[in-house]
């Protein structure tokens, strides 16, 4: 296998502090949360605004990587589903995709809503969820 190199660019601040009391999605009790970026980056940040939907991508530094197969969303009654049918953060590259609403912008820090990921969590990219209005960009 080939490996690649991939570039924390900020990291997520949120009151959620374990895996276990993290919801599975977003939609289902996330808190607001910050993401926090690195210095180098923030020209990247120029163009996003409140109200943006984009896509949040984190590395889940605290995933199993060794995991091939889950019971989906954590439930044994459920029958064992490889982890590429499944949002599992436990995967052989455990890329979390988080789609959340900007809340606000101050400087480095970008507020957003329904962020499921955990505090310290790395951030990898952030990309604008496309629709027919912003499919120019």
């Amino acid at each position: 296998m080939s490996a690649y190199e991939v570039r924390v660019i900020g990291r997520v601040e949120s009151p959620l502090i374990d895996m276990e009391s993290a919801p599975k999605q977003g939609d289902e009790g996330a808190p607001d949360a910050w993401l926090e970026f690195e210095p180098e980056v923030l020209e990247a940040l120029r163009d996003i605004a409140p109200g943006d939907q984009v896509l949040v991508l984190t590395w889940l530094d605290r995933a199993d990587r060794d995991a091939l197969v889950t019971h989906p969303r954590g439930d044994t009654s459920r029958p064992p589903t490889g982890v590429f049918s499944t949002r599992s953060p436990h995967r052989p590259n455990p890329i979390g995709i988080h789609r959340v609403e900007v809340d606000s912008v101050e400087g480095h820090r970008v507020k957003v809503r329904n962020l499921e990921a955990i505090d310290g969590t790395p951030v990898i990219d952030v990309k604008p969820v496309l629709s027919e209005d912003v499919a120019e960009r």
